[in-house]
């Protein structure tokens, strides 16, 4: 006989969290990268300012639909 577990994830989708960086309340979040040395959620603004100081030069969005 074998027992299956299974890890149960928690949705919070739709439920208000704050920005680490700029303290703003949203309700999607991003996970900082590893090298940037930030504890906790960032927004998208903050996300994205974070992600174009590590890669640096021009940004072309692709997959517009």
């Amino acid at each position: 006989m074998f027992f299956i577990s299974f890890k149960k994830e928690i949705c919070d989708m739709g439920s208000k969290f704050k920005c680490t960086i700029c303290n703003e309340e949203e309700t999607m979040q991003f996970n900082p990268m590893e090298e940037w040395k930030i504890e906790g959620p960032l927004c998208g603004k903050c996300y994205s300012k974070q992600l174009a100081g590590h890669y640096p030069g021009k940004h072309v969005r692709v997959n517009k639909e």
